[in-house]
C-alpha cells in the first residue's frame, strides 16, 4: 500500500512551534497582566475593589478566554480555568508544604513526558482493548507494540487474550511504566514493558502498532511508520487521525465513542 508524505511533511513543519506547556506559561502569565490592568483601571475609574475569590476566578476565566484564542486542546482550557481556582482553594484551606511536595513529585512522575512529547497521560479503556483484539489473527504468530502504553492494561490484555501474539509495550513517564512492568510481574503475564521513547524502537519489528497519543504527535508517527513499517503490517490509532491520510479501516463501537483507524502497509 503506498501512501503520500507530502500533506504530512507540510503538516509536521507547521506544526514545529511553542510546545503547549510553554504556551500555557505564558498565557497564564498574560491572564495575569489582564487581570491586574482590569483591576487598576476598575479601581481609577469607579474606586472598586475587588474580593480575592473574584480576583482568582477573573484570571481563571481570563486563562480560558485567551487558551480558546490561541485554539489549544479542550483539557487545556479546562486545566486553564481550574488552575487558579485550586490555587485560591489550596491558600484558603491552609494546606502544609509536603502536600504540595508530594503531589509535584507524583505529578512529575506522572505527567513529565508530556512537556517533551506533548502526549499528555491517556489510558485507553476495555471497550477499546476488545476492539483491537479483533484485529490481531488469532492463527499465526504476530509481534504487538502499544506505543506510549501507560499502566499497561491493553498489553496484557492482548498478550492474555491471544496467547500467540508477542505484545510489548512502551512507555516513557516512569511512574506508569514502573506500574506496568509490576502488573506484568504480579499477573505472571508473558506482556513486556520497555522504558523510553518509541523513537528509538525500529518498528520494522512489529507486525501491529497501537498507539493513543495525541494529535500534536501523529503527522511524526506516520512519518517514521513510513520508513520503518513492513508490508502487511497495521498501525492502529484510537481517536486521533494522521492530517491528510485516510485510513484503511475505521471502528466505532458507539456512534459516541472515539473512533480506532487503521492503516495498512
Amino acid at each position: 500500500m503506498q501512501h503520500e508524505q507530502g500533506p504530512i511533511s507540510e503538516l509536521s513543519g507547521a506544526r514545529k512551534r511553542i510546545p503547549p506547556a510553554i504556551l500555557a506559561f505564558f498565557i497564564q502569565l498574560g491572564a495575569l497582566g489582564l487581570t491586574w490592568l482590569i483591576v487598576q483601571v476598575s479601581l481609577v475609574l469607579f474606586e472598586w475593589r475587588w474580593l480575592g475569590w473574584v480576583l482568582f476566578l477573573l484570571q481563571a476565566v481570563l486563562a480560558s478566554l485567551l487558551a480558546i484564542v490561541f485554539r489549544m486542546p479542550v483539557w487545556w482550557r479546562l486545566i486553564h480555568f481550574i488552575f487558579p481556582v485550586a490555587i485560591f482553594l489550596m491558600l484558603q484551606w491552609d494546606v502544609p508544604a509536603w502536600v504540595y511536595l508530594s503531589a509535584f513529585i507524583f505529578t512529575l512522575t506522572l505527567f513529565w513526558s508530556a512537556f517533551k512529547t506533548q502526549v499528555p497521560f491517556y489510558p485507553s479503556l476495555p471497550a477499546t482493548w476488545y476492539q483491537v483484539k479483533q484485529l490481531i489473527p488469532e492463527d499465526k504468530p504476530v509481534s504487538v507494540l502499544d506505543i506510549g502504553s501507560g499502566l499497561g492494561g491493553l498489553v496484557i490484555y492482548l498478550a492474555r487474550e491471544r496467547p500467540n501474539a508477542i505484545c510489548a509495550g512502551i512507555e516513557v513517564a516512569p511512574l506508569p511504566w514502573l506500574v506496568s512492568a509490576l502488573l506484568s510481574a504480579v499477573k505472571k503475564s508473558s506482556a513486556r514493558f520497555k522504558y523510553g521513547n518509541y523513537q528509538a524502537v525500529n518498528l520494522s519489528e512489529y507486525d501491529i502498532v497501537f498507539a493513543y497519543l495525541s494529535p500534536a504527535v501523529m503527522p511524526d508517527l506516520w512519518q517514521k511508520a513510513v520508513k520503518e513499517m513492513r508490508s502487511g503490517s497495521l498501525l492502529i490509532s484510537y481517536e486521533f487521525e494522521i492530517p491528510g491520510v485516510a485510513p484503511k479501516w475505521q471502528i466505532q463501537d458507539r456512534s459516541d465513542s472515539p473512533c480506532i483507524f487503521v492503516w495498512e502497509f
